[in-house]
């Protein structure tokens, strides 16, 4: 069974009560034994970092993970500055998801290049890897960048470095460079024939140990008979990403064709055996994306909650905390 991860995020709608819930949502999973909590970068949404050092002060062990922040909007120090400092509310507990995003967000909506994706995160990585190990003086000249900068922020170090890798070149630079790749609109499939290969090979001959697979895996506890519904609602709630070219050749190394077949819906058993399945394809974490079922606010809040107490159950079965 893979670590256990809750994807928390801000909730549409709600804006007074979004700082609050976000930060309540994490302490459970912090309460309930949970490893992770993952939190996305929305283009029109709560700053992911920020939203991280929130929940890290309202937390006291668990894993916190941003799922992830796009490196274009933000020059390497002051991206840098911004995780140093966050790394210091979490108390060491942070770990840093980074991703080169979709040409829709960075051209069409920020007016930003999307171009060189690989030579672009590599530049920043040569940053990073200085600025994330502690106080000291970074000296990067590369391709993109000519840096001098001396930086002070924390001795809380080192912060990991995960990737939104989905071709052949990003997963074989995260695998020669970093702790591990987050994945959207990944099955299994995708999962054990292409991701885990590429990170496997880049990795072996790196002389690194096999990175961290994280995968992003929407869940419904619910009857049989309510899985169509379950699949419906996701694909009707999660699909705006899947339209984007990078989720497309992504697809096309697995059987899924939208979010919704990706979707663990059904019983405990039969979501277990989904969980294993992700597991056995070599995905080492998954940052779960709750969905609930129903019909007006009482039913979508109690279905959540029967997917999570689940959640937290596999967790004390495996051997976590109560």
């Amino acid at each position: 069974m893979p670590r256990i991860g809750l994807m928390v995020g801000p909730e549409r709608g709600r804006y007074a009560a979004k700082v609050e819930r976000m930060r309540a949502d994490a302490r459970w999973a912090d309460e309930a034994g949970l490893d992770t909590v993952w939190i996305p970068q929305i283009p029109d949404e709560f700053d992911a970092l920020t939203a991280a050092a929130l929940v890290g002060d309202a937390t006291s062990r668990i894993e916190i993970g941003t799922a992830v922040v796009p490196v274009q909007p933000r020059h390497p120090v002051a991206l840098a500055q911004q995780v140093l400092s966050v790394q210091a509310a979490c108390r060491g507990r942070l770990s840093l998801g980074l991703g080169v995003s979709h040409h829709w967000i960075i051209d069409e909506m920020m007016g930003l290049p999307y171009e060189h994706l690989v030579t672009t995160m590599g530049a920043y990585l040569d940053v990073l890897d200085q600025a994330l190990t502690g106080p000291g003086t970074v000296e990067v000249e590369n391709d993109l960048f000519r840096i001098h900068q001396p930086l002070d922020v924390t001795d809380v170090a080192p912060t990991p470095v995960l990737l939104a890798a989905l071709g052949p070149r990003m997963l074989e630079l995260c695998g020669t460079r970093t702790a591990g790749t987050i994945l959207w609109m990944a099955d299994e499939r995708a999962v054990a024939t292409h991701v885990v290969p590429a990170l496997a090979r880049a990795a072996e001959a790196a002389g690194r140990a096999m990175p961290r697979v994280v995968a992003g895996v929407p869940i419904c506890l619910c009857l049989d008979e309510e899985i169509p519904a379950a699949v419906q609602r996701t694909n009707r709630i999660l699909a705006e990403a899947e339209v984007s070219p990078n989720y497309q050749k992504l697809l096309e190394h697995g059987d899924a064709r939208a979010v919704g077949d990706i979707l663990a819906a059904g019983s405990e058993t039969t979501i277990e055996k989904r969980l294993q399945g992700f597991a056995d394809a070599g995905v080492t974490d998954v940052s779960v994306r709750v969905v609930p079922i129903g019909t007006g606010r009482d039913e979508l809040i109690a279905s959540s909650t029967r997917t999570r107490d689940f959640l937290a159950s596999l967790v004390t079965r495996r051997g976590g905390r109560p």
